[in-house]
């Protein structure tokens, strides 16, 4: 091998080894709100529900990415005008279970929307519906896409919906009850814009709710 060559295959593993590191993955680890009542009973039975005390999944992502990148982006809504609240609350980065810290929703199959501004690669996505008292939402469905209207490359990465009465599909993931911990979904650094998070009601009412929704993720081409 000549010193040339040489060089420059040492050239190459330094910087494979440059890259390697930039792209060691660390766990999120999620600000989680102060719980508002002591244990998970289940208020209802319901199909396909996770035994109660499941730890939320460790989610692993470029050091980067752990960056809340919905903070203050545009929300909309199947419900444009909440009962309770402002579409803008649902990413103020308030999540405690308050009152006045929530959006209310009407009844039936709802769902909010955040334009992120731009794609970005997304490796988490975690959403608190309401955790001041144990309630079970159903057809929890999160979906990403690349247009505002959901019909170019749209992705489901959440779905507990085990009949398919939201008609999006059915889910394999499982119903759950409502903690401080809300729920964290892993979606693997794929790129989207929008996101969108749909529900129909709950064990307490046929009304639907949020707190907040996080997005992490950086932009792409890292």
């Amino acid at each position: 091998m000549t010193t040339a060559i040489r060089a420059i295959t040492i050239g190459l593993l330094a910087a494979g080894l440059t890259c390697a590191r930039a792209e060691e993955k660390v766990e999120l680890k999620l600000e989680l709100p102060k719980p508002m009542f002591v244990g998970t009973p289940v208020p209802v039975k319901v199909p396909n529900l996770e035994p109660a005390g499941t730890k939320p999944p460790v989610v692993m992502l470029p050091k980067d990415a752990a960056v809340n990148v919905a903070r203050g982006k545009k929300v909309s809504s199947s419900d444009p005008i909440p009962v309770i609240g402002e579409l803008e609350m649902i990413t103020d980065g308030d999540k405690e279970a308050a009152d006045g810290s929530y959006v209310e929703l009407g009844p039936g199959l709802q769902w909010v929307q955040i334009d992120l501004g731009e794609p970005y690669e997304i490796w988490a996505i975690a959403f608190w519906h309401y955790h001041q008292q144990p309630r079970i939402y159903h057809d929890v469905i999160v979906q990403i896409a690349d247009d505002a209207d959901f019909l170019q490359n749209v992705r489901t990465v959440y779905n507990n919906d085990h009949d398919n009465s939201a008609g999006k599909g059915i889910g394999k993931d499982l119903a759950y009850v409502e903690v401080n911990t809300g729920r964290l979904v892993d979606v693997k650094g794929q790129v989207a814009r929008y996101v969108r998070l749909y529900s129909r009601g709950s064990t307490a009412g046929e009304m639907n709710h949020y707190i907040e929704v996080e997005v992490y993720g950086r932009k792409p081409n890292h």
